[in-house]
């Protein structure tokens, strides 16, 4: 049965999503993908514009070792989340991330919604690196 530490997760995906560097390590176990994301502040607003909606396709399930997310749902009546640190969280399709604060998390999320989350957000970021460095 697959184990490792968040930390030694693969950079990137094992290089799948090199635009994501250090800020997220993930694997691809089962039907989920196992992420460990330390990022500074960032609002993925710009990331998510590109996609049906501008919102985010996948659904986050995780827990918040240390900072702040905060999760809104444009469009919807549905108010605004928050997870903080030591707490789990879930997210569903449709919505924008922001990190207010520097935040690491664990998730678990389907591999396949996440696949192509990061694989437009590769995209985005080839597309206009300047703006993502």
């Amino acid at each position: 049965m697959p184990h490792s530490k968040p930390q030694d997760l693969p950079k990137g995906g094992g290089g799948r999503w090199p635009a994501a560097g250090e800020s997220f390590r993930s694997v691809h176990w089962g039907d989920y993908e196992v992420g460990y994301t330390t990022v500074q502040p960032l609002d993925c607003t710009d990331v998510y514009k590109h996609l049906p909606g501008g919102v985010c396709p996948c659904p986050h399930y995780g827990y918040i070792v240390e900072g702040r997310l905060r999760c809104v749902y444009p469009g919807t009546d549905t108010p605004e989340e928050v997870a903080e640190t030591g707490e789990v969280y879930y997210f569903p399709a449709g919505h924008i991330l922001v990190y207010d604060e520097p935040t690491t998390a664990i998730e678990f999320n389907p591999a396949a919604a996440l696949r192509d989350l990061m694989d437009s957000a590769e995209r985005v970021v080839a597309a206009s690196p300047a703006d993502y460095t």
